[in-house]
């Protein structure tokens, strides 16, 4: 498995978070960026995470801002992205078991670094259940042409 995630600064302490989780798990990830804590805009750090998972790059993506909510519409303004903004884990559970997201987003003044622990667990470990949702998810894809 294979994560590419990003935060704006806004979500650059959860993020450190989600990376030692990430190798806590010795799950395979890139970060790119941003670094500092000088405001940036996030749909430049959303936009390059959406489009490596959409081109099959990477596997999932997590991106982090202040709410998860930004960088969620910028996510979800690519072709194939399905983004979810999570604050609990049954929504965690509920976005890749039903809707199959393939990136989430968090908002670091929403959640805690703990919860944000366990939802990006759940998240990572839950399997897409397929059947009737796969119809579902299948209808959103032809939204999109």
């Amino acid at each position: 498995m294979r994560i590419i995630l990003a935060s704006d600064h806004g979500g650059l302490r959860l993020k450190a978070e989600i990376k030692e989780l990430l190798q806590e798990m010795e799950i395979e990830f890139e970060d790119v960026g941003c670094d500092c804590e000088d405001s940036v805009d996030y749909p430049d750090y959303a936009l390059p995470v959406a489009e490596k998972v959409a081109e099959g790059e990477f596997d999932y993506g997590i991106l982090i801002c202040g709410t998860g909510i930004g960088m969620s519409i910028a996510a979800n303004k690519v072709k194939g992205i399905r983004c979810a903004v999570v604050s609990d884990e049954f929504s965690a559970q509920m976005s890749r078991e039903h809707n199959n997201a393939n990136v989430l987003a968090l908002g670091e003044r929403v959640i805690g670094p703990g919860l944000a622990r366990k939802i990006v667990k759940t998240w990572l470990t839950t399997e897409f259940a397929g059947s009737r949702h796969l119809r579902r998810v299948n209808k959103i894809h032809a939204l999109e042409k």
